[in-house]
């Protein structure tokens, strides 16, 4: 049986943002085996910010407040979590979702995934796409303001 806690410090990296924020990532699902559930742990620090706002076509999220008060925008609007709120973010639009700390002390989430592959992400404030897929070698972007047909034969 693997294990991996939620309160430790097994951390796989440290995410660098182009605004210079970082933030820790533990690949829970991938450390634990997981086939079919993603699972992330991030730990983001006083005033940082974790991913930019998306939404996922293929896979559903879960976000389960570890520690500290994160607060997450959805189409909603924004709520500040404590230790112990999940929070579920559908597939399409109406599931956009982000988390940052406004706080003073560390916060972790929890986000755990659907693994279907391929997915697109559609990140709606910068009108970005994403595709991913396991056998594609990772992640690209291109606009979405592109026409089907452009540049086409």
């Amino acid at each position: 049986m693997e294990l991996f806690n939620v309160f430790g410090d097994e951390w796989n990296d440290t995410v660098e943002r182009p605004d210079g924020d970082t933030f820790k990532d533990a690949w829970v699902g991938a450390r634990l085996g997981a086939e079919l559930l993603g699972g992330s742990m991030y730990e983001l620090p006083p005033h940082g910010k974790g991913w930019p706002y998306h939404f996922h076509h293929g896979n559903e999220e879960l976000l389960v407040a570890v520690a500290g008060t994160p607060t997450v925008r959805t189409p909603e609007g924004e709520r500040v979590l404590a230790a112990g709120d999940c929070v579920l973010f559908r597939r399409g639009p109406d599931g956009a979702h982000t988390f940052w700390n406004d706080a003073d002390e560390p916060a972790r989430v929890l986000m755990l995934s659907s693994l279907i592959s391929p997915d697109v992400v559609t990140y709606p404030d910068s009108g970005k796409l994403s595709a991913s897929s396991r056998f594609g070698g990772g992640r690209f972007f291109e606009s979405s303001k592109v026409e089907y047909w452009e540049g086409e034969p």
